[in-house]
């Protein structure tokens, strides 16, 4: 049976090692371990998307799937920071609300309310604010670590130069063969000469949480494994990874954002993250690939990784 060699160790990358060993699989995990997004220090899971309140195809059945491989982790030993206790998303007016209202499935698990409770710091202004019980937030750096060490494949600490269906070139020169899945973000993709899309996004770390539970509309504010985040800004798209940090004009954009979401506040800043997310990926023909999932990645990746060991990897490693 050919090992199966995953490049990239994200959240992707390490859910598929995770779900593969468990089948038996022979896992090697590429991962260089720089300009990772999903080293994320707070990631919303949230299937209830963006400012015009869009429902993620299988977001819901995927964010149950993730906070159960959470459990699993924690049952192993594994401590990962995390909360499912839900999001609040607050509508600006009327034609929002109704907007979103229109965008729920009968049945989607939700409710409305006049306002949000007074520990979660949301100015009075808002139209309505939608909570969603089915949500929370992840450490995803913790997470993805847990997952590559639960699985116990091999992982090998180098970028990947050269990637086609059934070889990895390392930048040692040393060359893996195998059936390969490519799961590399920004990073790897650019290193690999891959065409796509790059897009800068910075979180500001706060000593303390702004919200004891997420907040999410055009920016979201979380809680984290010390303090809190809040975030975030996108800068221009570029045609390469490009990991610099945070632009004053930026800092600026989500500063005022804050003011005009939250009840006067004076957050105590510690730091800068910044990750960077790829999208429109173009890659050779006939390589397995599970990447540019962008802010789903923690809602949806998990599930799409079991899915494809399942349905693709087994029945083609076994051939």
């Amino acid at each position: 049976m050919k090992p199966l060699i995953i490049v990239g160790g994200g959240i992707a990358g390490s859910a598929l090692a995770y779900f593969a060993t468990k089948e038996g699989l022979e896992t090697v995990l590429v991962d260089a371990g720089k300009h990772a997004a999903s080293d994320v220090p707070s990631a919303l899971i949230n299937a209830v998307r963006g400012q015009n309140g869009h429902v993620v195809e299988g977001g819901l059945e995927g964010a149950r799937f993730t906070f159960a491989l959470l459990d699993e982790l924690s049952a192993a030993g594994f401590e990962v920071p995390h909360s499912r206790a839900g999001i609040y998303r607050p509508v600006p007016d009327e034609k929002t609300f109704l907007k979103w209202m229109k965008n729920l499935p009968e049945n989607y698990p939700h409710e409305w309310l006049e306002q949000a409770p007074a520990e979660v710091h949301l100015q009075e202004h808002w139209y309505r604010v939608l909570y969603l019980p089915v949500g929370g937030w992840v450490d995803g750096q913790a997470f993805c670590a847990a997952l590559r060490i639960a699985s116990g494949a091999r992982v090998i600490r180098q970028t990947a130069v050269s990637i086609v269906p059934d070889r990895v070139v390392l930048q040692d020169q040393t060359a893996l063969e195998g059936t390969v899945v490519f799961c590399g973000g920004s990073y790897g993709a650019s290193q690999a000469g891959f065409a796509g899309t790059h897009r800068r996004g910075s979180l500001l770390l706060l000593q303390d949480t702004l919200s004891p539970l997420p907040v999410s509309f055009g920016i979201y504010a979380t809680p984290a494994r010390k303090g809190g985040v809040l975030g975030s800004t996108f800068e221009t798209p570029e045609d390469r990874c490009s990991p610099q940090g945070l632009p004053l004009k930026s800092l600026n954009w989500l500063l005022e954002k804050a003011r005009l979401t939250f009840r006067t506040l004076e957050p105590n800043f510690s730091g800068v993250w910044t990750g960077v997310r790829y999208s429109g990926a173009t890659l050779p023909e006939g390589l397995l690939t599970l990447t540019a999932l962008g802010s789903k990645g923690f809602l949806l990746g998990p599930k799409l990784a079991r899915d494809m060991v399942q349905q693709t990897l087994i029945p083609l490693l076994h051939q």
